[in-house]
């Protein structure tokens, strides 16, 4: 049986090199090469959705892949993918990276210049791991094959426009209808959703922050479940610690819920940072909340605006929630679609905080009225965007992408130091 090899390979001349040595080894079935992490995540995970069958054997990383650092994209391939073993092509072959990188998840390390028998005996030591684990996969408990789970951020024009409630409602829906479901609060100096809630917590995703491997009894050890069936990881006590959370660290998170949960919701608040960047970026479905006001349309674009120009997110892969909208309006959801750029969510969520006072304020908004028109609204948009079944002829808002774009800090997108 041919070795399926996937060379990422982002250096035109480092892909004509390897590729011609990958033809030349016994048994092997080189496939087109991908130049960054954002197409060779997508494309394992496009054929990871058919079945793992489909995955190759063997990924080959060159050093200088990029936009993500090579040992954190070998990480997530290893998280994501765990039938596909990963060879790290390096010009250091010291100790240190070669200890780094089977830390992140690698199978071995090829020192450049390339050596035909090196390559030949990792290449064939790898295929047959991944031969043997694709024997065993689909016994490992809680752990999702193929692509994971799907994961949907949700962030606000500004403050105060209803991203925590739109949050919670769509991952309480997705629970009801069955699924495995976590809620993740990224809003990290400010976040409501233990309040919004009323539970009491000791841990928090800062506990996650400083670990380089989240096992899959570690994340459960981390994350608060909620009378509901929703797993919580909650933003820290103190909202000082945030700052402990890096982007990388919020990609890990991410990595790891994803593999265990159906159904990731995150609420990334209003303000931008590095955590709250990467799940963006990482994130099936974004969601960008706003009101039918001037003050919050504006934020509203100028959030995109920001995204694009930090490479976070596109306009047309970004879906915008209207949310608190009445027929009287001047302004309408065309229109934020005109002045935004994106694509506009098809339910819009009615304004009658009436109907929500009482359940807020005593922090129970998971027992709001089914009949209230708010909660049937945040549920039919989460069958909307595919977290429930959908009724026929509901269209689907934001893009399933199957992969994450993989996170850079906001400093490195700056141009700034490390």
């Amino acid at each position: 049986m041919p070795t399926r090899i996937l060379p990422a390979v982002g250096d035109v001349d480092a892909v004509r090199s390897i590729t011609t040595l990958l033809h030349q080894l016994p048994d092997a079935e080189p496939v087109t090469p991908v130049v960054d992490s954002t197409q060779l995540v997508d494309t394992l995970a496009r054929l990871a959705a058919e079945s793992v069958d489909e995955l190759p054997e063997v990924v080959v990383v060159h050093e200088r892949i990029g936009p993500v650092p090579a040992l954190e994209l070998i990480r997530e391939v290893a998280l994501r993918f765990p039938a596909v073993g990963v060879i790290l092509v390096s010009s250091d072959a010291s100790p240190g990276l070669f200890s780094a990188a089977m830390d992140s998840g690698a199978r071995g390390l090829v020192a450049l210049p390339l050596s035909y028998e090196e390559l030949a005996s990792r290449v064939q030591a790898v295929a047959q791991w991944s031969v043997g684990v694709r024997r065993h996969l689909g016994h490992g408990a809680d752990v999702l094959p193929g692509a994971g789970g799907r994961v949907v951020t949700v962030s606000g024009a500004k403050g105060g426009v209803g991203t925590t409630l739109t949050a919670v409602q769509l991952a309480l829906a997705a629970q009801a209808s069955g699924r495995a479901v976590a809620l993740v609060d990224m809003d990290l100096q400010t976040g409501d959703i233990a309040s919004f809630l009323d539970v009491q917590f000791r841990r928090s995703v800062v506990d996650l922050a400083g670990i380089s491997d989240i096992s899959p009894r570690v994340l459960a050890d981390a994350v608060f479940r909620h009378d509901t069936g929703v797993a919580l990881l909650l933003a820290p006590g103190e909202g000082e610690r945030g700052e402990e959370v890096t982007d990388r660290a919020a990609r890990q998170i991410v990595s790891a819920l994803r593999s265990r949960y159906e159904v990731v919701v995150i609420d990334c608040g209003a303000q931008l940072g590095g955590p709250g960047a990467a799940a963006v970026e990482m994130a099936d479905t974004a969601l960008l909340v706003t009101t039918p006001d001037v003050i919050a349309v504006r934020g509203a674009k100028r959030t995109v605006r920001m995204w694009d120009r930090l490479q976070i997110r596109k306009a047309e892969e970004t879906t915008v929630v209207v949310n608190r909208h009445t027929r009287g309006t001047e302004i309408q959801p065309p229109l934020i679609q005109r002045i935004t750029g994106t694509a506009i969510a098809a339910t819009a969520i009615p304004a009658n905080f009436k109907e929500l006072q009482t359940a807020v304020d005593a922090g129970r908004v998971h027992t709001l009225d089914n009949r209230g028109t708010v909660k049937q609204a945040l549920w039919t948009l989460a069958a909307e965007l595919g977290l429930v079944e959908a009724p026929e002829g509901t269209r689907r808002g934001g893009r399933s992408r199957g992969g994450e774009r993989g996170a850079v800090s906001l400093r490195r997108r700056r141009g700034g130091g490390g």
